[in-house]
């Protein structure tokens, strides 16, 4: 086991009283729609070692990157800003900008979700106004669209286009921006497909399709090491597994295209997984079913990866070798309500979390989606301290995070607001 994370519990602070008024679901998107200063004094979870601090200052400040819903909209007619949004993802571009995307449509899974994109620029305080980079659509008017098309799967039943899901934004050692995507009618359907732009996510190339097989980063982000970028990737025909793609970047850093794109692609796993009880399926022991792995490195140059489960808990894996084998995916005991988690290794050395600190029951398949908190490690998830609650409102759900560490130790925070808008929360920690 690659460590043992204790069970953190949740830390109530005064950022509530703003997150809590109605009043500010309301407000424009470009506008700052909450900033304070608080002070957070994390309560040790059980097991936990003496902290190097007993306070800890915490900034954070919230914004809404997409406009909020209008619910009298007809939602198979997608107005302008599409009344469902999901599974965004965030990147620091090497300029300062940050770059969002999510899908969005009518409803997960209608063939009208596309993929949508805001940027914030360096020193500016809003994001700008959303915009389409891709989607789901295959025309078959030349030989080459046709077989795009077959690639996708595309028949017709599905009139030409099928739906998107869970962009994951990286920019390559040679500046280009990457946008990772699926394309399909539902996930056991799933395509890899990636647009690429080289001004910073303001243009988009036409889709490529990934190899064959390969999906790409599933919804976290992926890593570059020794030369190759590493995607923790995952698929959920015949259970739920996960497994790593690594693609080879040439020398100026470049992430593949065309044939090389080919050739450069190779598959680790499916991770092979102890045995546990899945919450629905009580008294009987299967193979963990977990999805959707964020990667994180160790103080001694090790892997390792939190992921999702049906299970009750995060699951992890442990890599030696960078990423080339695997140990046997185990259970934490840190609480998964079978909902996407994100995480990210700190310059520093620390480990950070944003999840839902709930596990699910016994008989059920999920449990809900909020709170939403922030926890953070020094010990390379042996113990978890939280530090800070995103959300708690039982209203709906706050759910799938994506989380990256800025150059200057700013953490940047996205994540999904009721299903029905992308909020994001820049948070400065000072010990």
């Amino acid at each position: 086991m690659c460590f043992a994370p204790t069970r953190a519990h949740v830390t109530k602070t005064l950022i509530y009283i703003i997150m809590r008024n109605p009043i500010f679901r309301y407000l424009p998107v470009a506008v700052l729609i909450a900033g304070m200063v608080m002070t957070v004094s994390p309560t040790h979870a059980s097991g936990a070692r003496d902290s190097k601090a007993d306070t800890t200052r915490i900034t954070a400040t919230f914004q809404f990157i997409t406009p909020a819903v209008d619910k009298t909209s007809d939602k198979e007619k997608s107005p302008a800003f599409p009344p469902s949004v999901h599974a965004s993802t965030i990147v620091e571009l090497q300029n300062g900008d940050l770059l969002a995307a999510w899908f969005a449509g009518a409803y997960e899974g209608h063939p009208d979700v596309k993929i949508w994109t805001a940027r914030r620029e360096k020193g500016a305080l809003t994001w700008t106004t959303p915009v389409v980079a891709a989607d789901g659509t295959f025309p078959t008017s030349s030989p080459s669209e046709r077989e795009l098309a077959r690639m996708a799967g595309i028949d017709s039943t599905d009139h030409g286009r099928k739906a998107c899901y869970n962009p994951v934004l990286c920019q390559m050692p040679d500046g280009e921006v990457v946008l990772f995507y699926k394309i399909g009618r539902f996930v056991q359907d799933w395509t890899g497909w990636l647009v690429r732009s080289k001004d910073n996510g303001r243009t988009w190339s036409a889709k490529e399709p990934l190899p064959e097989g390969f999906l790409g980063p599933v919804k976290n982000k992926p890593i570059v090491l020794d030369g190759s970028l590493l995607c923790p990737s995952s698929t959920e025909k015949d259970g739920w597994k996960i497994h790593f793609e690594r693609y080879e970047l040439d020398g100026n850093g470049h992430f593949p295209d065309g044939k090389k794109l080919t050739g450069s692609a190779t598959m680790v796993g499916p991770v092979a997984a102890e045995k546990a009880e899945k919450t629905f399926e009580q008294g009987t022991q299967s193979p963990i079913g977990c999805i959707q792995p964020s990667i994180l490195r160790l103080k001694d140059g090790k892997l390792a990866v939190l992921c999702r489960t049906q299970n009750g808990r995060l699951a992890t894996s442990c890599s030696s070798d960078g990423g080339r084998s695997w140990t046997p995916v185990t259970l934490t005991t840190l609480p998964n309500n079978n909902s996407g988690t994100d995480a990210v290794t700190l310059r520093d050395g620390r480990q950070l979390l944003v999840y839902n600190p709930n596990a699910t029951q016994p008989g059920e398949h999920n449990a809900p989606r909020t709170p939403l908190i922030v926890a953070v490690s020094d010990d390379d998830g042996a113990h978890w301290q939280p530090l800070l609650t995103l959300e708690d409102s039982h209203i709906s759900e706050y759910s799938y995070p994506a989380v990256v560490e800025g150059r200057d130790g700013t953490i940047h925070i996205t994540y999904t607001w009721r299903r029905e808008r992308v909020r994001y929360v820049k948070v400065i920690i000072d010990n």
